[in-house]
């Protein structure tokens, strides 16, 4: 469908929509600015689910806008360190950013709740809290705070465990294993022996095969193959009990948002949601594949042991605990995660959790 005619058809209808009637062409390109920003993301552009999330948005702004406001996307290191899209947001070097917020708990650990947190929610939990359980007002008021306007726009689901030079069977291979891993995780691993790293993605595939690292985690299947962790660290470990649905933003200097006319505001929100989708699907679309081509490529599938996921568990309740009594910011945002948290997988457990288990024993005997 061709966005522009849409819009146009049902700009005088759409109560929905904010700001809908100010969105008919040509009445935008006439009444409002022409516009360049610049985003810089946190990934590569040889990874086209994550980096793909800024041209997605940038070529809808552009779409809905019939050209008047223009985004350009920028892969990481090609203005900024894919670390410090942030940093670059927050000073105005450029308007706009992709990352993920966990990357920047060093600021503050409230920043992982735009991401993920250690056994919290699935995607379809986490995009339920962000729209309909206040998380988006909530996390308003604490980026506010760091001079940044963001919103959802992308998820990746749940994510793998990672890839391991050895096989990890018990809690004692894990102590001193170096391992790569972002956001809180890498709090709670070091309470079981591991010892966190946090490495740019560019980085990672060399770090592993000179053995400067035992382990890492990025995502899944489809961007793991890329990277070709498969040639030098066999064993790929699951699930990442760290990243059960891991949300990326947009983020949008706040002095640039509020200069933002409305009507371009409305369209960069509904950029944002529809990149939001777009990413998921594309994980789900590509990782069955990919997983096959891995195991053909030689990966080792292994879960994690019931020792590993419950010590995980046990060490992940001490850390948020820990942080919740420090940081109130951290402490609310928490509560509200939490307390949905119960609820949703309360109802998950009957209708989704049934049906997806019986036809995954289809699946496994040919039936289908």
């Amino acid at each position: 469908m061709d966005r522009r005619k849409f819009i146009r058809g049902v700009a005088t209808g759409a109560a929905g929509f904010g700001a809908a009637s100010s969105l008919a062409a040509p009445a935008l390109a006439q009444s409002n600015p022409k516009l360049q920003w610049r985003c810089v993301s946190s990934f590569p552009n040889s990874l086209p689910a994550l980096f793909g999330a800024s041209e997605y948005i940038s070529n809808y702004v552009k779409e809905m806008t019939d050209g008047a406001f223009t985004i350009q996307p920028f892969a990481a290191g090609e203005i900024v360190p894919g670390g410090q899209v942030l940093d670059a947001v927050q000073s105005g070097t450029v308007e706009m950013g992709h990352t993920a917020s966990y990357y920047y708990v060093g600021k503050d650990p409230a920043f992982a709740f735009g991401t993920t947190v250690p056994f919290m929610l699935n995607a379809r939990q986490q995009n339920a809290w962000f729209y309909r359980g206040g998380g988006n007002e909530l996390l308003d008021a604490f980026f506010e705070k760091h001079g940044v306007f963001a919103r959802p726009a992308g998820n990746t689901g749940a994510q793998m465990g990672g890839w391991y030079r050895n096989e990890i069977n018990s809690l004692a291979d894990m102590k001193g294993l170096k391992m790569r891993i972002a956001g809180l995780a890498g709090q709670v691993m070091a309470k079981l022996g591991v010892v966190p790293q946090q490495i740019p993605a560019g980085d990672i595939y060399a770090a592993l095969e000179k053995g400067t690292l035992d382990a890492v985690e990025f995502v899944g299947p489809f961007d793991d193959e890329k990277l070709g962790f498969v040639k030098v660290a066999p064993y790929y470990y699951y699930p990442a009990w760290w990243e059960g649905g891991a949300a990326t933003h947009a983020m949008i200097t706040l002095d640039r948002w509020n200069e933002l006319p409305k009507p371009y505001q409305a369209v960069v929100k509904a950029a944002c949601e529809a990149a939001n989708g777009h990413m998921l699907a594309t994980y789900d679309w590509e990782n069955p594949k990919a997983i096959k081509s891995l195991v053909g490529k030689g990966a080792q599938l292994r879960p994690f042991s019931q020792e590993i996921m419950q010590a995980s568990f046990r060490a992940s309740q001490e850390v948020m605990k820990d942080i919740a009594g420090k940081n109130a910011t951290f402490k609310t945002l928490y509560d509200s995660q939490t307390a949905f948290r119960g609820e949703s997988f309360l109802w998950e457990q009957l209708a989704e959790y049934n049906f997806d288990t019986f036809m995954m024993i289809q699946q496994r005997s040919g039936a289908i």
